[in-house]
């Protein structure tokens, strides 16, 4: 029987085995030794007989066994697993006196009293065993004893049946590691089968041998080597999530906590998987650029521009901290006045909220993007430090860092996208035919569309990331979570004045013309440029142009810097600006009484029904003359870069004198209009 080496002394606490029994040293001295006694009171024993005694080992001097990995019993087989509980039964009875089966008024055998010595119990075990049939020897019984011990039930088990091969079985470590290399550079390679990679492997050997010869294993073995070492990287997959995966972080992932609204949003942009109409009927896709609030999961500002620039996410940045107003057409639902927002409390607190559109205003104290040339550029980083924003971009190629702008603009796709005509789907594979066909939206109304989804369907739909954590089950909307967020956080509305706002907007330089400013083809002016008509403004360094700041989704007004006076801004409007559609704004705005009821979900799921339904119709397509395909094109790119927005239109005034009345018993006279030539009058003006 092997037995630990003797101590060169013992400790108190420690456990040791004497006379067959597990017993704790309780004191220590030269001439006893003071050990616990089941059932009794401590018994002390001398070191000399301690020591003398056959059964005697210390046990543990570290302190209780670890338990043994009992669930790892539901990996062997059933007569392995029936075999090891046998076993069980009989070591008990050896350790103990009694098997566990026994009655509780049962009395042990002579052969297995605690009054013998464990190796006594030993060798009455192996001759029961042997008498019984089963041909075990003293020492077997032993073995058992102790890997019960260590190992419980666990450890009586035969693990030949469940043991554990080598990871890559017996293929040669430099096969190995030249496979890996292989792997390794096709992570920033375009996509390529197992069958280059198995190449390429058989190269890079040819190449690293040193003379040494290398036999390669089987095709089919380097195909379950490849599928081994291949797991999880999208090897022979998507590229963008190898990349992802190889170039991400190779620490713990962490997370960034937020409870407040604006303590941490997201900004990214991806092209919108739809045609749309851009000038002259030329047929394009365009981005989509969003913002979104980590804690609520409120989306602040979506715009759709032809390819995002750097003045873009600056224009964004100023829109996310600008109230969404109501506009003429939209559903009296959408109200901010009617939603679970507490709207009467925030508007004494921010009166731009008095017409606003069911959408939080959310201050950004974080921003978060990835490396993006529109969000490094200086434009939208002074915009944040002009804010008090902090800029974080994320690792390079880690776009999970960004996970819920990047699932919210698929979630765009997926639940708004697809139900407009021209709807390309996400990739080559997936789209149809004939889409230029359809009646596309113009990248105008596709934006008005976009608006009044997120107000009316993203605002207002189950988020499963929005949980309490005291009620799990249910979720909420991101309406709903920055109402409970507003409550516990505050809300302090950004000082943000309306020439804060200019600053933001993009710089064009242009001169003041008789006829006014001239952008994009569009002509602006006001009485108030009377005294910078043909005047230099002094910038030598633009050749005394003028600055001009404009809103690229909104050309009703520019702003013009008097760089004579204090730098103050004088306003200029489109000229044509009563000739379009009514607009957004608050010059449009239909004043409605407070205190109306909380929007219903039936009324808020009517609106967005009718609002897909709007849009899977497209729109109505007017006649146009026939251009060539060149002319179409060149105009289509040389006007899209800023999409224009509806703008306010006037009431029509009442008229000055009321119209005569008629009389039924006198008929009206048929009049035959004349034309009259006036040399003044524009010849291509529609009569």
């Amino acid at each position: 029987m092997g037995r630990l080496s003797r101590p060169p002394g013992l400790a108190v606490g420690e456990r040791v085995r004497f006379e067959g029994q597990i017993r704790v040293v309780l004191a220590v001295s030269g001439r006893s030794v003071t050990l616990s006694e089941v059932g009794g009171e401590p018994r002390s024993v001398p070191p000399v007989l301690l020591f003398a005694d056959e059964d005697f080992e210390v046990v543990d001097s570290s302190g209780r066994m670890p338990l043994p990995p009992i669930s790892l019993l539901e990996t062997l087989p059933q007569h392995v697993l029936e075999k090891a509980m046998w076993w069980e039964g009989h070591i008990l009875e050896v350790l103990h006196g009694l098997p566990p089966d026994a009655p509780r008024d049962a009395e042990p055998k002579p052969e297995f009293a605690p009054t013998k010595s464990l190796t006594a119990r030993e060798r009455a075990k192996a001759a029961e065993l042997t008498a019984a049939g089963h041909k075990v020897s003293v020492s077997t019984v032993g073995n058992y004893r102790r890997r019960y011990e260590t190992g419980g039930v666990l450890g009586l088990a035969d693990h030949r049946p469940v043991r554990k091969t080598t990871k890559y079985g017996a293929v040669d470590d430099v096969v190995i590691a030249a496979m890996r290399q292989a792997i390794s550079e096709a992570v920033d390679a375009s996509t390529r089968t197992g069958t280059f990679l198995l190449w390429r492997t058989g190269e890079i050997l040819k190449a690293s041998r040193d003379g040494r010869e290398v036999q390669l294993p089987s095709r089919r073995t380097l195909y379950r080597l490849l599928a081994k070492l291949t797991v999880g990287t999208h090897t022979t997959g998507s590229a963008t999530t190898r990349r992802s995966r190889a170039h991400g972080a190779a620490a713990p992932f962490g997370e960034l906590p937020a409870f407040a609204p604006g303590e941490v949003m997201q900004i990214d942009s991806t092209p919108l998987d739809v045609l749309v109409r851009l000038d002259d009927g030329v047929m394009g896709k365009v981005e989509l650029t969003g913002m979104i609030d980590v804690a609520t999961r409120t989306v602040t500002a979506a715009v759709l521009r032809p390819t995002t620039k750097s003045v873009d996410a600056s224009v964004l940045l100023a829109r996310t901290v600008t109230p969404e107003v109501m506009r003429p057409g939209w559903v009296d639902a959408l109200r901010m006045s009617r939603s679970v927002m507490p709207h009467r409390r925030l508007l004494s607190i921010d009166e731009r909220l008095e017409h606003a559109a069911a959408r939080p205003l959310i201050v950004p104290e974080m921003i978060v993007c990835d490396h993006g040339k529109a969000f490094i550029s200086r434009n939208f980083l002074s915009s944040c430090r002009f804010l008090e924003i902090d800029f974080q971009p994320v690792h390079k190629g880690s776009g999970f860092e960004k996970g819920h702008i990047e699932r919210m603009l698929n979630s765009v796709g997926t639940l708004f996208t697809q139900f407009l005509p021209g709807y390309t789907g996400r990739n080559t594979d997936r789209r149809g035919r004939h889409l230029d066909k359809q009646p596309l939206w113009s990248l105008l109304e596709l934006q008005e569309l976009l608006d009044e989804w997120l107000i009316s369907r993203w605002q207002n739909r189950k988020h499963d990331g929005l949980r309490d954590p005291a009620h799990p089950g249910r979720s909420f909307t991101p309406n709903e979570k920055y109402t409970a967020l507003v409550e516990a956080c505050g809300y302090v509305p950004v000082s943000l004045t309306g020439t804060d706002y200019i600053e933001l907007l993009p710089a064009v330089w242009r001169a003041v013309n008789d006829y006014g400013i001239k952008i994009k083809r569009r002509t602006y002016d006001s009485a108030k440029l009377n005294g910078l008509r043909r005047q230099d403004s002094g910038i030598k360094a633009k050749k005394g142009l003028w600055e001009v700041h404009h809103d690229p989704y909104d050309v009703s007004r520019i702003w013009v810097r008097n760089h004579y006076g204090d730098g103050e801004w004088i306003e200029a409007t489109w000229k044509h600006l009563y000739r379009v559609p009514v607009p957004f704004g608050e010059l449009a705005w239909d004043h409605a009484s407070q205190g109306l009821p909380k929007a219903t979900e039936t009324e808020i799921a009517d609106a967005v029904s009718a609002l897909l339904a709007k849009a899977h119709a497209g729109p109505d397509q007017p006649a146009k003359p026939k251009r060539t395909a060149r002319d179409r094109r060149v105009a289509a790119r040389t006007r899209a870069a800023g999409p224009i927005t509806s703008v306010p239109r006037p009431e029509p005034a009442p008229p000055t004198e009321p119209a005569a009345p008629t009389t039924k018993d006198e008929p009206l006279a048929k009049v035959i209009p004349l034309g009259l030539f006036d040399p003044l009058e524009d010849p291509w003006r529609r009569r």
